[in-house]
């Protein structure tokens, strides 16, 4: 019995013990307790938010874990945190998390279609209450934003890879990962992203941080920084290899888009065989003494052509002494006015108006004093126009564009505080000539004045050289009208409103040199823009199209010259009565009626208008590639102006409604 009753005992001591030992566990392994709130706003610093939510749950599932969904509102940049608990095995808004042992609540960025999307779970109490942007080194330092650095608490500056200068095996071409696995909040609200790739002795580095596009980077002011994506731009006047980018997007600078940049020679090849060598020397010299021999002959054939007519041998002189001078510093010429303090320029009043800008006259302060100034034009683009703005920034800041007939750029400003873009440029009292045609009827020196400098600033544009014989990128302007040239005090014509050029760069892309497809004024398209059929494996074809409207601009000029005899009213291509042609309309009359502006039978009595009005009528000709160029249209204006002398009536008429009267 006394065994029997040891045995009993010892049962109900075992039972007491797994009772006690499950009791134990259950203890050892109790429900997580985790912050759970709805989405609201969240308290950031430089790589952390903390969840300003004052609610802890205990989870309904023994497996449970806590969790946080993180995201910025797009329209206004606050950052929003959802907490709560959940089981990590089921997915999480349609995305499985890993790393929930850890008491770390690092966010990943989602799969999920919804953008910015970033999500973390954890193991331990309240442990999301606190999301990592990335773990933690043990050298990270974190800069808390204040409530001063914004005038909303929880909103935060951008998202951007941050990581020290790290070698790559990047190679300046195609698209190009940072491998910056750092993702840190900016200290200010106005840093952006920021990418930079050197090559130093032979080694790749590409270096990603945060900068205020106020300050210079590495020596050189950032201008690409309102950009989506990070298009990497070389770095001209430093001593390695060096390309830099900027954006402003979550991450954006951690892909890197070499586009427009020849990828350079590899470095790291083994040497070439010394038999190699002996092959390549001698003919790489022999290559080195013809390039010389033809340059030398180039450059003595150079001096000795005749000067281009309209300029002198002394003022091509002083042009190329200028050029030289600034090819150092050439992305200064014409470039963004990065000073702190903003130009001392007073508006005065609007003067034009148009589809993205509108035109001040404006006084340029030149000294202490308000009587000291100079009359300026500012061109000012709204905040949304950026692009518009950039554009033409873009074709001004060509040092090579500067020409006598092309309007003289002097910069252009980002003024932040105002939301508004400017583009500073000389200011013409005589407007554009549109309005000076209207009010104005001209004698035949001044038809041969206007046409010509009209016609030699499109040839400037299209043109691969220089006046003086520098190499340049070919423009065309593509929105050529009346209401686009300006009436210099001279009575000579200056194109203006770049905002629709294009630069004819050879390794554009059909894509790229389509741009945004059809545009222009629909009253100046040539036929085969109004229909969307230009040759875009020609960059010719740009110009043709640009030829076609030049005619129509020199036709305006030519029906208000008293040298045709009675001088109708000003009317613009196509009649008085079409003020709001649209490209439907033009279509019909352009296109499938093949009619052009009028010529009177009653022009052909003055020599001069004949020639002229031939040289138009080629210059719209419906097929492109029967049209003149814009240099051969220069030269026919300056043998025609050369050899009609024109009657003294046609003068004396003209004397007192000249142009050269102000209004």
């Amino acid at each position: 019995m006394e065994r029997f009753g040891l045995i009993g005992f010892g049962s109900v001591l075992l039972v007491y013990l797994m009772s006690g030992a499950s009791a134990l566990l259950h203890t050892a392994n109790p429900h997580s307790v985790c912050k759970s709130c709805d989405p609201q706003p969240a308290n950031c610093k430089s790589n952390e938010c903390i969840a300003n939510c004052n609610q802890s749950k205990v989870c309904p599932n023994p497996d449970d874990v806590c969790a946080a969904v993180w995201w910025r509102k797009m329209d206004n940049g606050v950052v929003m945190v959802q907490t709560k608990c959940h089981d990590p095995t089921q997915p999480l808004n349609g995305v499985m998390i890993d790393g929930y042992n850890s008491s770390d609540c690092v966010l990943a960025v989602s799969d999920m279609n919804a953008p910015k999307l970033r999500q973390c779970a954890c193991t331990g109490r309240d442990c999301n209450e606190r999301m990592l942007l990335n773990k933690p080194d043990d050298d990270s330092e974190l800069i808390t934003m204040s409530a001063s650095d914004s005038k909303d608490l929880f909103r935060i500056p951008q998202l951007c890879k941050f990581c020290d200068i790290e070698s790559t095996e990047c190679n300046v071409s195609g698209v190009c990962k940072s491998l910056c696995n750092i993702t840190a909040i900016c200290e200010k609200t106005t840093e952006v992203c920021v990418s930079a790739w050197r090559r130093n002795n032979g080694k790749a580095t590409i270096e990603t941080l945060c900068h205020d596009p106020a300050r210079p980077f590495y020596g050189h002011y950032l201008t690409d920084f309102s950009n989506s994506i990070c298009e990497m731009k070389r770095v001209k006047g430093m001593e390695d290899d060096f390309y830099i980018c900027s954006c402003n997007e979550e991450e954006c600078n951690d892909q890197l888009f070499f586009t427009d940049v020849p990828a350079p020679p590899e470095y790291g090849k083994k040497d070439l065989p010394p038999v190699l060598l002996v092959v390549l020397v001698p003919a790489f010299l022999a290559a080195v003494v013809l390039l010389s021999t033809f340059y030398c002959y180039h450059m003595f054939r150079l001096r000795g052509l005749k000067t281009p007519k309209g300029i002198d041998i002394e003022t091509c002189a002083i042009i190329m002494s200028d050029d030289d001078r600034s090819d150092s510093s050439s992305a200064n010429a014409n470039s963004l006015n990065h000073n702190m303090e903003l130009l001392p320029i007073q508006l005065d009043v609007i003067v034009g108006k148009g589809r993205f800008a509108e035109v001040h006259r404006a006084k340029l302060k030149q000294g202490a004093t308000d009587e000291s100034f100079q009359m300026v034009a500012v061109k000012i683009f709204p905040y949304e126009e950026y692009a518009s703005w950039k554009t033409e920034w873009e074709i001004f800041s060509d040092a090579e564009l500067r020409h006598e007939n092309v309007l003289q750029f002097l910069t252009a400003e980002d003024r932040k505080s105002e939301r508004r873009y400017w583009l500073i440029t000389a200011y013409h009292e005589r407007g554009n000539l549109q309005e000076f045609l209207t009010h104005h009827v001209i004698g035949w020196d001044e038809l041969c004045r206007l046409g010509g400098s009209l016609a030699r600033g499109v040839a400037h544009l299209h043109s691969d050289r220089t006046t003086c014989g520098r190499a340049k990128v070919p423009i065309v302007h593509r929105d050529l009208k009346s209401a686009n040239v300006l009436v210099k005090a001279d009575l000579s014509c200056c194109l203006c409103d770049f905002g629709l050029s294009l630069r004819l760069d050879n390794s554009m892309s059909p894509e790229k040199l389509a741009n945004s497809g059809q545009v222009g004024t629909a009253r100046y398209m040539a036929p085969e823009v109004l229909e969307s059929r230009m040759d875009l494996e020609n960059i010719e074809s740009f110009k043709q199209a640009d030829v076609y409207s030049m005619a129509l601009v020199l036709w305006e000029i030519m029906s208000r010259c008293s040298a045709i005899g009675d001088v109708r009213e000003y009317e613009p291509p196509f009649g008085k009565l079409k003020d709001h042609v649209c490209v439907e309309s033009m279509k019909d009359d352009v296109i499938r009626d093949r009619l052009r502006p009028e010529i009177l039978a009653s022009w052909t009595n003055h020599m001069g208008i004949q020639l002229l009005s031939s040289s138009i009528e080629e210059c719209w000709d419906h097929d492109p590639e029967a049209r003149l160029t814009a240099q051969c249209v220069v030269e026919r204006i300056s043998e025609i102006s050369s050899t009609v002398i024109p009657p003294v009536s046609a003068d004396t008429k003209s004397t007192q409604d000249s142009g050269n009267d102000e209004k």
